[in-house]
């Protein structure tokens, strides 16, 4: 008998299409909040972290009121094929509803310690902002965004609330690590749910592994 890994393949496609995308809307949005004034920054950091302090429960309620089948977007969205109750793209879009926060918050901290003059000293030089921005600032701030990226990477491997509100748990379309360990365990298959459990064990220590060197190769760099 084989043994099904589509659990894994579900949820690292699932972090990886999740992360792409939190990680262009998190530069996009922090690199704009960075520069609003702070009463209108605040008030989009409360919209754009809410996420984050909610139950992903909440969240995968909130999801199911926009985009279920019944509701007008959902109604609407089901008249190209696009449908993101019990489907695993579904699951793209709870994770990166749950793991956007995270890059949102730490590319913002990137930006807002940057060297402004650096910026300044390239437009004298008559450089673009889009120039300025990919080759100068990006660089100055990888360290942080790279961290943020692994953040929400590991915040999408392991989201399950939102997830099983959105698509369920469905073997072979629309299981991840997560539901499948809540499944094994309400069966009493504590063998299989400790198996799964260990593998996630062993990606989270990986991730967090990443993390801690990318902060202290920062920390290295402000110091030089």
């Amino acid at each position: 008998m084989n043994f099904d890994w589509y659990p894994l393949w579900n949820s690292l496609r699932i972090a990886a299409i999740s992360c792409v995308l939190v990680f262009f809307l998190g530069i996009f949005f922090a690199y704009y909040a960075a520069r609003l004034p702070r009463a209108v920054k605040g008030v989009l950091d409360v919209f754009l972290t809410l996420p984050m302090v909610l139950p992903p429960t909440v969240c995968g309620y909130f999801l199911l009121l926009v985009f279920g089948v019944k509701r007008p977007l959902g109604i609407f969205l089901l008249k190209f094929g696009i449908k993101f109750v019990m489907t695993w793209y579904g699951g793209v879009l709870a994770a990166s509803v749950v793991a956007f926060p995270l890059m949102y918050r730490t590319a913002r901290g990137a930006f807002e310690s940057f060297d402004q003059t650096l910026a300044y000293s390239g437009q004298t030089l008559g450089l673009s902002n889009t120039y300025i921005f990919w080759r100068i600032r990006m660089p100055a701030c990888r360290q942080g965004i790279l961290a943020g990226t692994v953040l929400a990477f590991a915040r999408a491997l392991g989201e399950y609330g939102a997830t099983s509100m959105l698509i369920g748990y469905t073997p072979g379309r629309t299981a991840t690590i997560s539901t499948t360990v809540y499944q094994l365990w309400r069966t009493n298959d504590e063998k299989g749910a400790m198996f799964w459990v260990l593998i996630n064990l062993a990606i989270s220590t990986v991730v967090l592994l990443t993390v801690n060197m990318l902060e202290a190769r920062q920390k290295k760099a402000v110091k030089a």
